[in-house]
């Protein structure tokens, strides 16, 4: 792999691959038959384990929760076909700004 994204676009690809080639054996594929709702849930479930992670102290343990969050954030960009690229450009996009600047001009 070239660069650090290339793996985040590799997994993305897989979760794709997963969503619209539905497998009993496959996780993705049952997130997605479960809908909406059950990845929303996962993703506030993984958050709540970095956090809780991040207070334990253990860095390894902040690293695997970390993986586990931006996981099931690309499945629900899957579940958009967003593709990470998106997310990418609009951290470009925020990159040099305040985030208290950016945030207020979101209200605008």
């Amino acid at each position: 792999m070239k660069t650090d994204n290339d793996i985040l676009e590799a997994v993305y690809q897989i979760i794709l691959d997963r969503k619209n080639h539905s497998s009993e054996q496959s996780y993705v594929a049952s997130l997605y038959a479960k809908g909406l709702d059950k990845i929303l849930g996962k993703i506030g479930e993984e958050a709540t384990e970095v956090a809780v992670a991040g207070k334990g102290g253990d860095p390894e343990q902040v690293v695997c929760e970390a993986a586990d969050l931006i996981f099931h954030l690309l499945v629900l960009l899957g579940h958009y076909e967003l593709p990470p690229e998106r997310v990418y450009a609009e951290l470009r996009r925020r990159f040099g700004t305040s985030g208290l600047v950016e945030k207020a001009n979101r209200k605008e």
